[in-house]
This record gives structure tokens, C-alpha cells and sequence, in this order.
């Protein structure tokens, strides 16, 4: 009976000791991206403003990053994976060349380290290195993406959410985070209606997430292309600051920001009487409530005759039939500061929001991208390769938007990969030109119709 049950469990194929030199990829979906990225222009500019002291063996700057890209795509996240990725002569003869060597990845890497850059304060022992001109080369790649996808299907409004995410690291250079782990704190500001990351910049551990705010939102507006309109900016206490309030206001740009509860604003939150709590939602643990509270701050910046008044709403969850927090508590407070009119409800939604843009663009980066998968002691060769992270996001979000059905617009990187990264193709040579073969009626659908939209797109 033993041995029935083992053989029904066998899968009826053997392993053929014989290598078929057949040019077979399991990733034919993966130069899709690559194309897109040449395209829009991105490699052009990498190559022009990615210079580097040291050559990286023949291969361009441009095509030492597609090999991340195609790396990332296809579903690995270290440098020790390019090994594998290398030996697929398809893929190879798909995009154009062979792909490079672990360690032809981290010498390229290592290359972004230059030394005496100037030093920007962020706080009593933590400071930000300065960019260098080639770390800023892949900062203006990613840029001319977003200017494709904005040309493709404009957007008038732009809402930025900026938040900071720690990637835990014990790498020797990593410092302890306010959590208490070692690693690396970057901060992103996303373009919410086009899914983009329009700035980001990486900081040590030890960086506190609420300086340098102001500097973050002046360069994400700076990155936004030609036809935005409007500016709104989404984000958490960290940006509470006055100095980024302000520049909001001066600038015109409408905000809800998470507001430190300080002894002040918790005391005119407890003063409110009850008729002013009106009801949001009210689940089987927790009841939750608004109103919005007359408080002004004893600071210049919150002065009574301003133009622009400080709205502050309050939010208050209680939980029912006497049951308590983790904390023990009762009923949690927290607040937000907006300068925008309008319902309050609604404003506080709107800032929720947040949740299910930026966040999620730092779930993806983390763990289905590879932006935790630091490969350097050094800072700026991380630096480096979370940019390269944060412009496959935005390749992939060009892809979903320029070139792909609707039904992909929310897909994720995972489900991209299944359904076209990833895709099985032989690759034959015939009279001088260069066939890919795909085993699956659908794929070939999907392919052929990406790559005509791809290749149809002309850059402004």
C-alpha cells in the first residue's frame, strides 16, 4: 500500500541529464519593461548623467540598471541572483545583451561612493550626505517616466503623500532606529492619482522622521510635470512642522496633516461638550466619532488674524460594552490640521486615504520589490540601489497605465510577474530577424498588444 500511495505521489517526468542549448527564457514578459524604459527616454538620460569614475566592463550605465529592473521583474531581490539571471541567453539575446555578473553588479554599485560630499544637519548626531551628480542622473530617469505617464493620461490634480519607512539592516553602517533596530529610514513622496513616486531620499536609521520636511515637499513639487494644476499634500505627524505648514500655505498647496497631541490640544478636546461628536462608524469593537475643535496653538504661525485659518479636527474611538485598548485605555484621540474647507468627515476620509497610497508603495518596494535587501556597508551604493527600486515602481505603474488593459491598473508586481513577467518564449533566429515564441494563446494577446502601445509612444 506504501508503495502505490509514493508512485501516485510522483509527478510522471524525469529529469533529463542532457542541457538543451534551445534559446528558452521563463521571462519573455520582461523586456517589455525594458523597452518601456528606453522608450520614454530613462536609459538616455542615465547614460548621459550616470557617469562614473569607474567603467563598468563594457556594459552602459543604462544597462547596468535594466539588469536591476529585469532582476526585480522577474522576482529576485538580491545581487547574488544575477548568477542565475545570466545564464538565460534568451532573455540575453531578447534585450540586447548579456546581462552582468553579482560582482560587475556591486562594483557598479560601490561607484556611487564618493567622498567630502557636503553634509546636510538633521539633527544633533545625524546628518544626510548631499546627493552626488550620478545619484541625482537616477533620480532624472525616473523623472522622465513620470513625464511619459503624465503625458499619456495627464492629471490635473496632484495629491502628494510623504512618509518615511524604516529598512531594517545589520549591516555595520546601519544605525538604530527610534524602534530600536538598526538599519535605514528613506522617505517617498508619492504622486497618489498616478501612483508615482515622485521624490525620495535616503537617510540613516537615526535620522528623526520629522526634520527636513519642508526640503522633501519643495523638491516633490519641483519633480511634478507640466500640467498639474493643483497641489495637495497627505502625511502623517511627522510633517507637523511649522515651517512646512507654512510653505504649504505661501504656496498654495491644500493639506491634512496627523497633529501632535500636545497637553494643550488634548485639554479643548476633553472640553468639547458631547453634542459636538458627531458618529462616523460604529463596529462590533469600537465606536468611532469626529468634531471639529476650536484650537489655536501659542505660536506666531497659528495667529487668529491670518489669512489662512488652521482648521483642527478631532477623532475619538471608543471601545464598547467597557472593553479596553491594548494600552488599557478606553477611548483614543488623535487629530488632524488642515487648511482646506469643506466637510470634516470627509477631510479626514480624504487624509485616511494616505493609507492605501504611500503605504502601500512602501509595502511593495519592501516586499515585492527589493529595497530591504540592502547589498553595501556603504550609504550611497544603498542609496543607489533603493533608487533603482523606487524607478522600477514607477516603471511598472508607466506599464500598468500607458501600455496595459485596465484591469491591470491595481495589479500588483506579483501579479504582473504571473501573468506576463514571467511568461515561458523560445526565442528563434529566421532570416535575419529574431522571433520569441510563447507557448500561451493569452500571453501572446497580452504581449503583442503591451508592445504595440509601448512602441507607439512618442516622447514630447
Amino acid at each position: 500500500m506504501g508503495a502505490k500511495r509514493e508512485d501516485s505521489d510522483r509527478l510522471p517526468f524525469e529529469i533529463d541529464e542532457r542541457v538543451d542549448p534551445s534559446l528558452v527564457t521563463a521571462h519573455a514578459g520582461v523586456p517589455l519593461l525594458i523597452e518601456l524604459f528606453r522608450k520614454v527616454g530613462a536609459a538616455a538620460v542615465v547614460d548621459e548623467q550616470v557617469v562614473l569614475k569607474q567603467r563598468q566592463r563594457g556594459l552602459k550605465p543604462s544597462q547596468m540598471v535594466e539588469s536591476a529592473v529585469a532582476l526585480w521583474a522577474s522576482g529576485a531581490e538580491r545581487v547574488s541572483d544575477l548568477g542565475l539571471l545570466r545564464e538565460d541567453a534568451a532573455l540575453s539575446a531578447l534585450v540586447g545583451f548579456r546581462l552582468p555578473a553579482a560582482n560587475t553588479m556591486r562594483d557598479f554599485l560601490q561607484a556611487f561612493h564618493e567622498e567630502d560630499l557636503p553634509l546636510w544637519q538633521a539633527g544633533e548626531s545625524a546628518t544626510v550626505p548631499l546627493e552626488s551628480a550620478a545619484l541625482q542622473g537616477l533620480q532624472s530617469a525616473s523623472g522622465r517616466v513620470i513625464a511619459a505617464v503624465q503625458q499619456k493620461a495627464a492629471a490635473k490634480c496632484a495629491t502628494l503623500d510623504i512618509d518615511a519607512t524604516i529598512l531594517e539592516s545589520q549591516k555595520r553602517a546601519a544605525q538604530l532606529t527610534y524602534e530600536g533596530s538598526k538599519g535605514f529610514q528613506p522617505v517617498i513622496a508619492l504622486w497618489a492619482q498616478q501612483d508615482l513616486i515622485v521624490h525620495d531620499e535616503f537617510r540613516d536609521g537615526n535620522v528623526p522622521a520629522g526634520c527636513g520636511n519642508r526640503r522633501i515637499l519643495d523638491q516633490a513639487v519641483a519633480a511634478l510635470p507640466q500640467g498639474v494644476e493643483r497641489i495637495f499634500l497627505r502625511a502623517d505627524s511627522a510633517l507637523y512642522e511649522s515651517a512646512l505648514l507654512r510653505g504649504c500655505e505661501e504656496q498654495g498647496i491644500g493639506y491634512a496633516i496627523s497633529a501632535d497631541m500636545t497637553v494643550q490640544l488634548r485639554e479643548e478636546i476633553l472640553r468639547l461638550p458631547e453634542a459636538a461628536w458627531q458618529k462616523e462608524a460604529q463596529g462590533a469593537e469600537a465606536i468611532r466619532e469626529w468634531a471639529e475643535v476650536a484650537y489655536v496653538p501659542d505660536d506666531r504661525d497659528h495667529r487668529k488674524d491670518r489669512a489662512c485659518v488652521r482648521r483642527y479636527l478631532a477623532i475619538r474611538i471608543r471601545g464598547r460594552q467597557g472593553q479596553l485598548f491594548a494600552d488599557s485605555s478606553a477611548v483614543k484621540h488623535f487629530a488632524i490640521v488642515t487648511n482646506r474647507e469643506g466637510n470634516g468627515l470627509e477631510l479626514i476620509r480624504w487624509h485616511r486615504g494616505k493609507a492605501g497610497s504611500v503605504e502601500h508603495a512602501h509595502h511593495v518596494l519592501k516586499n515585492e520589490l527589493a529595497a530591504e535587501a540592502l547589498p553595501s556597508g556603504q550609504f550611497a551604493a544603498n542609496a543607489a540601489w533603493f533608487r533603482m527600486n523606487v524607478l522600477t515602481y514607477n516603471l511598472l505603474s508607466a506599464l500598468k497605465r500607458m501600455a496595459l488593459p485596465g484591469e491591470f491598473l491595481d495589479a500588483r508586481p506579483k501579479r504582473l510577474r504571473f501573468l506576463i513577467f514571467n511568461t515561458v518564449g523560445k526565442v528563434v533566429h529566421h532570416a535575419r530577424r529574431t522571433l520569441l515564441r510563447l507557448a500561451c494563446l493569452s500571453h501572446q494577446s497580452i504581449l503583442h498588444l503591451a508592445r504595440a502601445q509601448i512602441l507607439s509612444f512618442a516622447p514630447a
